[in-house]
């Protein structure tokens, strides 16, 4: 049987971003259960792409009660429905198996990932408390994508002056924005850009310089977005929401290595069951950006473990 279910969950705090801000976290929460063994998903359904979560559940409505993952590949197309369905499918079985799914994977056992931190955007004096309050993480990453960003990227970096800085720009910026920008990216130790210009503007991205390394992240989705990529991004953003589910975000994260990309795995904002099956490809990421769970006032029981050295792999009980 396969049941999906729209759930929401509270945020510790507001999150904006160029495109406007939310308080909590919808997400579809997808079970199931065959001879008695049940598997877990979750995805978030998101609007830049089109979807909603009555959307997202009239696709798995559709949907067989005894599909497999192989078909599940051909019958949805990429995006939040197919993700749920298909990481409840990985966990449905590994639990029948009886066993761990990266044993099921052919893959070695995760090991703790450091996680970006995000910081919403807002004010310079906002950011800057923000960044202080968050000093001691490794990396930050900073919601920006505005025409007036540099006060707010001074006042983070005075505000941690130790942590590596990665920026979005969710498609905020324009070219002259970003090659303004860019000698100042790099002088106040901005390791990675993620998207500043428009999907539609990828190409103008081969004219400019890339002082410090491009990712795509809104123009990235599966293995068959990557060429279009190639000579406009250095790195592509890999979430299982985009790539509709674990089964093509391992292939993809594959087929970007093979391409000369790096890697960066992120999320939407969901909790620790969407970020489980992501902590499988980050294991070869560059950047890992799964922090979603740290945004939520509220979690799911058998939560991910984050501590000074990362996000951990999840307990069976949660996932996997």
């Amino acid at each position: 049987m396969i049941t999906a279910t729209l759930e929401t969950f509270p945020l510790a705090r507001a999150f904006t971003i160029s495109r406007g801000s939310k308080t909590e976290a919808r997400v579809v929460t997808v079970t199931i259960t065959r001879g008695g063994i049940t598997g877990r998903g979750e995805s978030v359904p998101y609007a830049r792409y089109g979807e909603s979560p009555e959307t997202v559940l009239a696709q798995i409505a559709t949907l067989p009660e005894g599909i497999t993952r192989a078909a599940l590949q051909d019958a949805l197309p990429p995006g939040a429905a197919r993700n749920a369905v298909d990481c409840a499918l990985w966990d449905w079985e590994a639990k029948a198996a009886g066993t761990r799914i990266w044993h099921l994977a052919g893959l070695p056992a995760p090991r703790p990932r450091v996680t970006a931190f995000t910081l919403s955007l807002d004010t310079p004096e906002a950011m800057r408390a923000q960044a202080q309050e968050n000093a001691h993480r490794p990396i930050l990453k900073i919601k920006l994508g505005t025409p007036d960003d540099m006060p707010r990227l001074e006042a983070v970096r005075a505000g941690a002056p130790r942590s590596t800085i990665i920026i979005d720009a969710n498609e905020g910026w324009t070219p002259d924005i970003y090659t303004d920008l860019a000698p100042h990216l790099r002088r106040l130790g901005v390791a990675l850009v993620e998207q500043p210009l428009p999907a539609g503007a990828d190409d103008l991205l081969a004219e400019i310089p890339h002082p410090i390394p491009i990712c795509a992240d809104e123009s990235a989705h599966d293995r068959h977005s990557l060429p279009a990529l190639k000579g406009r991004y250095d790195m592509v953003n890999l979430k299982l929401d985009k790539t509709g589910g674990l089964t093509e975000a391992l292939l993809m994260a594959e087929a970007a290595r093979d391409m000369g990309f790096g890697l960066m795995v992120g999320c939407m904002v969901g909790t620790s069951l969407a970020m489980a099956p992501a902590i499988l490809p980050a294991q070869a990421a560059a950047f890992t950006d799964l922090d979603g769970p740290l945004l939520l006032a509220r979690d799911r029981d058998h939560p991910l473990h984050y501590d000074a050295t990362g996000v951990h792999p999840p307990d069976a009980a949660l996932w996997g």
